[in-house]
């Protein structure tokens, strides 16, 4: 393969995926709307083509002008995208979906995906812009791309866990990062050692590319950091890569409640394990960043953007008062 079609391609995912494709030398188009800054408009190895992906003739003509080898859509957030595009783009030596680890419709550990059921989706889903609806509509472009498969068309989806790194504008673990940076002592709700699978964002770049050029259509392939964390050592990792040194403090529910907050307040919290067998993508010959130096990177960008999660803090005065409660006991 030499030529890829981006759809979205300049703001988090799609930014790092376009990065890895011009590594591996890749000419690069990018389609999306034109809403966000283009980190590329400088760079001539990168062209791009302004349009709404949700308008279908826009899409069929920049299919005509630039008639790619492979496909990365990055911003398919309803089964109906996903027809289109596998349609639009039916003859690609690969259309690849980013999907989401919300599809599997089963709490198992881990999630597998030839094994564990995904999500239904009804026709009032599939239209829904909810959050609450979100994995539904992922789990049915999934089918979307089993149905396109079985009608010869090159289809594959990759199934990421929570994405992080730089540029994250969902500023998730930037709430965690802007922590232990701000503070000596950071609130911990439960005992630490929830679960909840991460993906750094280069990985699941390099994935969507293998997937593309070794993937088998029809098939689905997860991606998180091979080496999995708990809160309390994904901290750990925070405060290393940053020179910091913090204290963390566990907050049962009794503490918590008594301080106005509830483990649900906060961000990358999850009390059943969501864990991701990556396996199938590994037998790819796919490989994850150690997390020390996908740590690192993550923490740097930060220190030189705007983020700080403040978006997610649940309130550093009602920490506070948890804190004053736990001292006391």
């Amino acid at each position: 393969m030499d030529s890829a079609f981006v759809i979205g391609g300049t703001r988090f995912i799609g930014r790092h995926l376009v990065e890895d494709l011009l590594e591996h030398e890749y000419d690069v188009t990018i389609f999306n709307r034109g809403n966000h800054d283009n980190p590329f408009a400088d760079d001539n190895r990168v062209d791009a083509i302004e349009g709404d992906r949700t308008n279908d003739s826009a899409l069929e003509a920049a299919a005509e002008t630039v008639d790619p080898d492979a496909v990365f859509d990055c911003v398919a957030y309803y089964p109906r995208d996903v027809r289109v595009g596998t349609n639009v783009f039916a003859d690609a030596d690969a259309y690849v979906y980013i999907s989401s680890g919300d599809a599997y419709g089963r709490e198992e550990i881990p999630k597998r995906e030839d094994e564990t059921p995904m999500r239904p989706c009804t026709n009032e889903q599939a239209t829904d812009e909810s959050d609450d609806t979100y994995g539904n509509r992922k789990s049915e472009g999934d089918r979307v791309v089993v149905e396109a498969a079985e009608r010869g068309v090159n289809a594959m989806s990759v199934r990421p866990c929570i994405v992080y790194g730089p540029y994250d504008y969902t500023e998730r673990l930037d709430f965690w990062i802007d922590r232990v940076l701000e503070y000596d002592r950071l609130v911990v709700p439960g005992d630490g050692t929830n679960i909840w699978h991460r993906a750094y964002v280069e990985d699941v770049a390099s994935a969507l590319r293998i997937v593309a050029e070794r993937g088998t259509p029809g098939e689905f392939y997860n991606v998180g950091d091979r080496r999995l964390v708990t809160l309390d050592e994904m901290i750990t990792l925070i405060a290393d890569a940053a020179g910091e040194s913090v204290e963390v403090v566990h907050a049962g529910p009794r503490e918590l409640e008594a301080g106005g907050l509830s483990s649900e307040d906060y961000i990358l919290y999850r009390e059943y394990p969501h864990l991701l067998s990556t396996a199938k993508l590994a037998a790819l010959g796919w490989e994850s960043t150690p997390l020390e130096e996908a740590m690192a990177r993550t923490v740097d960008e930060h220190r030189e953007s705007d983020r700080d999660g403040s978006d997610h803090d649940p309130g550093r005065e009602r920490e506070e008062r948890v804190l004053g409660i736990l001292d006391t006991l």
